[in-house]
């Protein structure tokens, strides 16, 4: 018996012939160009057209299961895609909430250190100003100090200033505090003051002088009256005038040095 076959395809073709299921001079891998006839042991060739048939449905099968393969493949990097471009997103708005914050931090610092150079800078103005004021004050001072050396003028001041005094003590007794320079002239002046408060108040009054303790010498002058025992007591001194005088001219003395202040409601 003789046979011709694909020899790369033997094995198969051998299996199908022995089951007589095709019958065809064509090799079973279906190459028309290698004819293979196979002598069976009863004496006829196989027909391979069934087999080409099945060869077919394999190759249909492993197309469907590449392609198969080929979109879950796609599907997967689709999904992979879509999960990563979602992390990013996720990940890209936590920095930029993060820088934003930063952001928002730096500019209230920046607005808090602006707010506090700012308030400085006013409390320094202000710390002039009050300087500037108090200069202002004892550069009056001083010059109040002038008087003492106009002695008619100053006489007549410190008249005033006691019956003043005792206007608002209303005491029968009284003592007065001067400066040991001024006792003289305060002792010379007794019987005027004594006599205009009687005039005014239709009451007698006993003064007399706290020889043993006087007014400092550097004080400008003026004087103290002191009642029951000490317990009550005037500062009538030209210092004490003063002091009362600026605080009740403070805002007419800050708008003469520096202006009127359109942020100040109240001038008092």
């Amino acid at each position: 018996l003789t046979n011709r076959f694909c020899a790369n395809h033997y094995n198969l073709n051998f299996s199908l012939h022995r089951k007589n299921m095709v019958d065809s001079s064509a090799c079973a891998c279906g190459d028309p160009s290698q004819p293979c006839n196979f002598l069976l042991p009863r004496g006829r060739f196989a027909p391979l057209g069934k087999f080409i048939k099945i060869k077919h449905m394999m190759a249909f099968i492993e197309q469907e299961a590449n392609e198969k393969a080929e979109e879950i493949d796609a599907k997967a990097e689709e999904e992979f895609n879509i999960e990563k471009g979602r992390l990013v997103q996720q990940q890209r708005l936590k920095i930029m909430e993060y820088y934003e914050k930063k952001e928002k931090q730096v500019e209230l610092q920046k607005k808090i250190q602006s707010s506090n150079m700012l308030n400085q800078a006013r409390l320094k103005a202000l710390k002039v100003r009050e300087d500037h004021v108090r200069n202002v004050l004892e550069e009056a001072r001083k010059r109040l100090g002038e008087i003492i050396h106009n002695p008619a003028q100053y006489r007549e001041i410190l008249q005033l200033l006691i019956i003043q005094g005792l206007y608002q003590l209303t005491e029968s007794n009284v003592t007065l505090r001067v400066r040991q320079v001024d006792l003289p002239l305060v002792e010379s002046l007794f019987d005027n003051v004594q006599q205009q408060y009687k005039q005014k108040t239709k009451k007698d009054v006993v003064l007399k002088i706290d020889s043993d303790n006087f007014l400092p010498t550097e004080s400008c002058g003026g004087v103290e009256l002191l009642a029951s025992r000490g317990r009550i007591k005037i500062s009538n001194t030209l210092e004490s005038r003063l002091e009362l005088i600026a605080q009740q001219l403070i805002p007419e003395i800050r708008s003469a040095l520096f202006g009127h202040n359109s942020n100040r409601k109240f001038n008092d």
